[in-house]
C-alpha cells in the first residue's frame, strides 16, 4: 500500500488519449485520476477545484493550449508539477513549454512503466529533461555556454543551487541547510544574478549541465 496517492489530472483535447491515460494509471496502487479536462482553459480551473499533485498536460489544443494554461497556472500559484506529454515532433514546443513552469515532459508513445516512474518523479520534485531540450533552453539564455560563471558561486551557494536543480523549494532548502528562508532567497537571488539566469528552472538546467546537481 502506498504511503501517499498522487492525485493526477489528464489535461488533453483527444479523449482517446484521456480514456487510454485512465484506464493504465487507474491500475496503479499509489496514483489516482481525480479527473479530465479537455483545453487549457478548462485544466486550470479544473486544478484550481480539484488540486491535484500532478497534471499531465498536452501542449497543442484548441483553445487556450498548454504552455498558456502552465502560465495561468503559475501566476495563481498553484502547486500543481505539470509533466508535459508531446510528440516527439512538438520538441521545439517544448521549450516555451519549461519555461512556463513544466517539471519535465514525456513523449506520446511512452513505455506505461516509464510514464508511471515519471510521474512518481515529478510529484517527488524532480525535473525531467532530455539533454537535447536542457541545452536548447540554456542556449536561449546563454549561447556561449557560460561555464566560467560558475566559479563567481560561494560554496554555500553552490549547495543551493544543487538543491534547487532537485527540485527542492526554499522552504525545503532552508531546512535541509539549517537556514532561514530569507537567507535561501537572498542566496537563490544572488544566484541568478552571477549566472545572468532568469528563473530557478534555468538554474537546474544550468546546474545539471555543468556538474553542480547533487
Amino acid at each position: 500500500m502506498a504511503d501517499k496517492i498522487i492525485k493526477v489530472l489528464l489535461v488533453d483535447d483527444h479523449q482517446v488519449v484521456r480514456r487510454g491515460l485512465r484506464t493504465f494509471l487507474e491500475v496503479q496502487d499509489d496514483i489516482e485520476v481525480v479527473g479530465e479536462a479537455s483545453d487549457g482553459a478548462e485544466g486550470v480551473a479544473r486544478a484550481e477545484e480539484l488540486r491535484p499533485d500532478v497534471v499531465l498536460m498536452d501542449i497543442k489544443m484548441p483553445g487556450t493550449g498548454g504552455i498558456e494554461a502552465l502560465r495561468r497556472l503559475r501566476e495563481l500559484e498553484n502547486p500543481a508539477r505539470v509533466l508535459i506529454v508531446t510528440s516527439f515532433t512538438e520538441q521545439r514546443t517544448v521549450v516555451p513549454a519549461l519555461r512556463a513552469g513544466a517539471s519535465g515532459y514525456v513523449y506520446k508513445d511512452v513505455d506505461p512503466d516509464a510514464l508511471a516512474g515519471a510521474i512518481r518523479s515529478v510529484h517527488a520534485g524532480h525535473i525531467l529533461l532530455q539533454p537535447e531540450v536542457a541545452g536548447a533552453l540554456l542556449a536561449q539564455e546563454d549561447p556561449g555556454g557560460g561555464t566560467g560563471r560558475g566559479s563567481t558561486l560561494t560554496e554555500r551557494e553552490r549547495e543551493v543551487l544543487g538543491l534547487i536543480a532537485d527540485g527542492r523549494s526554499n522552504r525545503e532548502i532552508a531546512r535541509a541547510l539549517v537556514l532561514s528562508e530569507k537567507t535561501v532567497k537572498t542566496h537563490v537571488s544572488n544566484i541568478l544574478m552571477k549566472l545572468d539566469l532568469s528563473d530557478r528552472t534555468q538554474a537546474a538546467l544550468w546546474a545539471v549541465r555543468n556538474g553542480a546537481a547533487g
